[in-house]
């Protein structure tokens, strides 16, 4: 099985957050530390939910979210919390811990994978007011995991030929034959007349916007400003064959080479402009070059699915006590929530995830 690719992600460090009781009837009041939970002989502080839930918890909050709301994102912070004491004694009983030349290589992994250097990663890391150590430590947890996941269930896994033939036949049984593809930026902004901007007041916005690009301001941080498309990528959609964009669009990016700007253009409810990246001949995907990447997409959703049922028996089969304020947010929880682990197994993790720095002032 080929290893996952790994990208750089910029790990949070949480401060604590004192902050209100779940109840919404109840007057708010402050957490003191203290026991959150008993896992077997272990013990959970609150201290350690509230850390590792703090920056959600304050964007959940700036939004309007409910008392019942931060109750269950304290819950959740609870459970990821447990999972990691299952999972690190395991880890302990297996001796599969992860070491200092395994964490060396798995960050020199990550600053190939996005094409910087070592040192680069650690001016990412010291942007966002992270320590190194930290860091370093968060890339040992996810590698240990992983090996102790890899090492139980792994060998439960099989993928046979039908299963990659049947993926590859859903996702590429559409693709053209032939033709350009093109790597697209995009900037839109939108008119809402209720909100009191005008389509022309759009217009004048995407100019603007079009003129800080070109004056040479990162296109990344200028749609991060002004765009509603692709904000979390700063505009880039990516490569996308010309046979599948609207046809207006066409018309602005056929006669684009690489690196040129389109005009803003105008549509009914918003003002937009494009920015070729690149182009290429498209050429359609093989099941041969593309059958590596579909067997490690079963492989993790299967591994997903062994994964749940193990960490079920996990607990089944450990002492797990809540306490105090964390038994009453639990019944918030729903059935079906997924962990923090098991949505790193699918791609969301330390080691796929990658920062950005931090915005210019």
């Amino acid at each position: 099985m080929r290893p996952r690719r790994f990208a750089l992600f910029a790990v949070v460090l949480l401060a604590v957050a004192l902050l209100a009781r779940p109840n919404p009837a109840a007057a708010e009041e402050v957490l003191v530390d203290g026991i959150a939970a008993q896992v077997g002989n272990e013990i959970v502080l609150i201290s350690e939910v509230m850390e590792l839930v703090a920056s959600r918890e304050r964007t959940l909050r700036a939004k309007g979210a409910s008392e019942s709301d931060i109750a269950l994102i304290r819950s959740d912070g609870l459970e990821s919390v447990i999972e990691s004491r299952l999972l690190d004694r395991v880890i302990r009983d297996a001796k599969l811990g992860a070491t200092d030349a395994e964490v060396d290589a798995t960050i020199e992994a990550i600053a190939r994978e996005n094409n910087i250097s070592v040192v680069e990663i650690q001016k990412a890391v010291v942007a966002q007011q992270l320590q190194w150590a930290d860091y370093r430590k968060q890339i040992q947890q996810e590698l240990e995991r992983r090996k102790v996941v890899n090492a139980v269930l792994g060998s439960k896994i099989t993928i046979d030929d039908d299963d990659v033939e049947t993926l590859y036949r859903s996702r590429y049984a559409d693709q053209p034959e032939a033709g350009t593809e093109i790597h697209l930026r995009q900037i839109l902004v939108p008119a809402n007349e209720e909100g009191g901007v005008s389509l022309a007041e759009a217009c004048r916005l995407a100019g603007r916007a079009r003129e800080r690009v070109v004056k040479g301001e990162p296109f990344d941080q200028v749609a991060s400003r002004y765009s509603v498309v692709a904000v979390q990528r700063g505009g880039d959609l990516g490569w996308v064959h010309l046979d599948s964009v609207a046809g207006w669009m066409a018309e602005i990016i056929e006669p684009l080479r690489p690196g040129e700007i389109s005009k803003v253009h105008e549509l009914p409810i918003a003002c937009t402009f494009v920015q070729v990246v690149d182009r290429k001949e498209w050429k359609p995907v093989s099941l041969e070059a593309s059958q590596d990447a579909l067997r490690q997409e079963i492989y993790e959703e299967k591994l997903m699915a062994e994964y749940r049922e193990w960490m079920e028996e996990l607990r089944d089969q450990t002492f797990i006590e809540r306490r105090g304020y964390f038994a009453d947010a639990a019944r918030f929880r729903p059935e079906s929530g997924k962990s923090e682990f098991e949505a790193g197994l699918s791609g969301e993790s330390v080691l796929q995830k990658s920062p950005e720095a931090a915005p210019a002032q």
